[in-house]
């Protein structure tokens, strides 16, 4: 059985991690009303987690480059592997989006991002309370897209699993 390398997978689980994190820190602070020093904390966790994930999705997408990943398993039928394939480009395209979505919303709200409380992020707009608005909803609706591609992803790979019984699952997992 072909197997994705150690660096791939240690790669797709932590950033499947560290979004699945970021994603309920998300609902967790804005579901907090007011400010309070809480909610600040975990906005400033929340950017920090998507500085991380950018990062990350940058050394992933340069590892996949260089790397070329298993061939597709010939009992899957082409048009799934057309689905697979786009579903791919959808989330390489979100994990990007998302995050450089988020931090033009900051900007755009005059908040700065201090990756850890040590590196000052420039600012690449100044602060605009109608771009803040639709860059609000733009990371918002980029955010919920990307949650229904992971799941749909993962209920992907659980069928692979359980119901075809190949072993689309079992390439991507450490163990």
């Amino acid at each position: 059985m072909q197997r994705y390398t150690k660096t791939a997978m240690l790669l797709h689980w932590l950033i499947a991690l560290l979004i699945i994190s970021a994603f309920f820190l998300g609902l967790t602070m804005v579901a907090i009303p007011g400010f309070s020093p809480t909610k600040l904390k975990y906005f400033s966790w929340h950017k920090w987690l998507g500085v991380t994930v950018l990062a990350l999705v940058a050394i992933r997408l340069l590892w996949r480059l260089a790397n070329k990943p298993p061939a597709p398993l010939a009992s899957i039928p082409p048009v799934q592997h057309k689905l697979a394939e786009g579903m791919h480009y959808l989330l390489y395209f979100l994990m990007f989006a998302a995050p450089i979505s988020g931090y033009l919303f900051s900007s755009a709200a005059g908040v700065p991002v201090v990756y850890l409380k040590l590196i000052p992020l420039p600012v690449i707009i100044g602060p605009d309370p109608e771009l803040k608005a639709l860059l609000s909803t733009v990371h918002y609706v980029l955010v919920m897209t990307m949650a229904a591609a992971v799941v749909a992803h993962a209920l992907a790979a659980l069928k692979h699993h359980f119901f075809d019984r190949d072993v689309t699952l079992k390439r991507m997992l450490p163990f």
